[in-house]
């Protein structure tokens, strides 16, 4: 898989996690979640509800984190590193990144 298209594999598993309660979007807008460096989202409010989103999206990005790895034959953190910046890249503006452990608007 060449790297463009890791990328958009990438950016397509980390923005398509919406079916909860509260979406995902919904999440983001209202300033309770957020991306991390990590790549992987993070709370910055809410309540266990937003918890439970974050934890969810979180399971299913790492599985795919690790499916991308695996079949890249790549280390995990290497694919996390990739995934962040491209969520940083795509983070709509207003809605939150973390950076130097900070929250911040975009």
């Amino acid at each position: 898989m060449n790297a463009s298209k890791l990328l958009t594999t990438i950016a397509a598993a980390c923005m398509s996690f919406s079916v909860f309660a509260i979406s995902l979007d919904d999440a983001k807008s209202q300033g309770l979640v957020g991306e991390t460096a990590a790549g992987y989202l993070g709370v910055i409010k809410g309540s266990s509800e937003v918890k439970k989103l974050v934890d969810e999206v979180n399971n299913k990005r790492k599985a795919k984190y690790q499916q991308l790895a695996k079949k890249n034959g790549i280390s995990l953190s290497q694919v996390e590193a990739m995934a962040a910046k491209k969520t940083f890249a795509k983070t709509a503006p207003g809605h939150f990144v973390k950076v130097d452990g900070k929250w911040v608007k975009k």
